[in-house]
C-alpha cells in the first residue's frame, strides 16, 4: 500500500526489467550453441583424420594408397560438409636420418626403415547467425600421423 492508502503494482517495473534481460540471455543462448556447434565439428574432423592414418597404418600397400587414406578420413565424418583431407606417407631411419626415397638402402647398416602416413583434413565452419564481435574460425582443421605396423 501507497502512503495514500492505495494499493501500488509494480506491473510496469518487471516488464521493462524482462525486455532488457531477455536479449542478453538470447545471445547467450546463441553463442553457447553457436561455440558446442564448433566445437562438435572439429571433434569429428579430428577423428577423420585419425580414421584416415589408422588405415594407412594397417600395411606398407595401404600406406601407399593416399586416395584410399582421404576416403577413409572422408567416409568417417559424413555429416561435416565440406570436408577435405590430404594423405601423404614418408620415411625415417631408426638412427634419426631421413629417407627422402623410403628406401631401405637410404638407412645405415644395423638401421630400421620406418614409415609413417600424415593425414590432414580440414573443413569450412559457418555460424547459424552472425555476431559483430564475435569472430569464430571460418576453417577447423585436423591432423594425424601414425607410423606403419611392418
Amino acid at each position: 500500500m501507497g502512503t495514500d492508502g492505495r494499493c501500488r503494482t509494480d506491473g510496469g517495473e518487471s516488464a521493462v526489467e524482462f525486455a532488457l534481460a531477455v536479449p542478453v540471455l538470447v545471445l547467450l543462448f546463441l553463442a553457447t550453441v553457436e561455440f558446442g556447434r564448433m566445437f562438435y565439428i572439429n571433434i569429428q574432423v579430428a577423428n577423420a583424420a585419425r580414421a584416415g592414418v589408422q588405415y594407412g597404418a594397417l600395411s606398407i600397400i595401404n600406406a601407399n594408397d593416399n586416395t584410399g587414406m582421404q576416403n577413409a578420413a572422408i567416409s568417417d565424418a559424413p555429416n561435416v560438409t565440406g570436408l577435405t583431407a590430404t594423405a601423404s606417407h614418408y620415411c625415417v631411419c631408426s638412427g634419426g636420418s631421413s629417407s627422402p626415397n623410403c628406401s631401405i638402402t637410404d638407412c645405415a647398416a644395423g638401421s630400421r626403415l620406418q614409415v609413417y602416413v600424415q593425414v590432414t583434413t580440414s573443413a569450412p565452419f559457418h555460424t547459424l547467425t552472425s555476431f559483430a564481435s564475435i569472430v569464430l574460425p571460418s576453417t577447423l582443421t585436423g591432423n594425424a600421423v601414425m607410423r606403419v605396423s611392418q
